[in-house]
């Protein structure tokens, strides 16, 4: 395959360094998950390495635009506003929403969610929560606030009512603890794609054969049992 990369023989990746377990996480300084495993299946292929670079969700596609990295890789549900800032493979996954709360809190269904306070996950993207319910109130975290340990804390103190966000990461969250549990899951099973430097259609193709290789000789399966093992594969 004819492709070029910003870095010769490597994939620069613009991720995340928060912990998104199952996709995404970092333990004694390796990046384990879904993600990244998937990753380094599709760098066997192309022959590249998988370099990650760490930055703000909120920056991830103005990175991207910088034109020094080849692609964001961290749990982007494929959308028409991302479309806007990059050109997306086809999907490595399915994923459904979910909406986290505290143990005795009354939120059980979408409805009760009105007037309520919400938080969101970094790289979540709550599509039919947005589309159901317009009028919700978001309450902004950003930056190192971003993250999954910051709004877990600031959901147990109270500070928000609801944490909304892909439901695999709610449901790792719901499992760790017993003051927290998961209100109601949406079954939306977005789409989650690689996010390519607009223009660079070559590495966009090869990505594409990379992951419909992994997909027929079974790998992309396999990782799949591996790490969301209590999820039908979804392809």
């Amino acid at each position: 395959m004819d492709f070029t990369t910003v870095r010769p023989g490597q994939l620069s990746i613009i991720a995340s360094d928060f912990d998104a377990r199952p996709m995404s996480f970092l333990q004694d300084g390796d990046r384990l998950g879904y993600e990244p495993a998937v990753a380094r299946a599709v760098g066997e292929v192309l022959e590249l390495t998988p370099v990650w670079f760490d930055c703000p969700p909120e920056q991830f596609y103005p990175t991207l635009s910088s034109g020094d990295y080849d692609v964001v890789w961290f749990s982007q549900a494929i959308t028409q506003d991302r479309r806007a800032w990059a050109d997306f493979t086809r999907p490595y996954g399915r994923f459904d929403e979910a909406v986290l709360v505290r143990e005795d809190s009354a939120i059980h269904t979408v409805t009760d969610l009105v007037g309520k306070r919400l938080g969101s996950l970094a790289g979540s993207t709550p599509l039919a929560l947005t589309e159901a319910l317009p009028d919700l109130e978001w309450v902004p975290f950003r930056g190192a606030d971003h993250t999954r340990p910051n709004l877990l804390t600031a959901l147990g103190r109270g500070e928000i009512d609801a944490l909304v966000g892909d439901a695999l990461l709610l449901l790792t969250a719901e499992a760790d603890t017993t003051s927290l549990r998961v209100a109601f899951q949406l079954p939306t099973q977005c789409p989650f794609g690689i996010g390519v430097l607009p223009g660079n259609r070559e590495l966009l193709e090869a990505l594409n054969q990379a992951l419909n290789q992994l997909i027929v000789n079974g790998t992309l399966a396999k990782l799949w049992a591996q790490w969301i093992p209590y999820k039908p594969f979804p392809f």
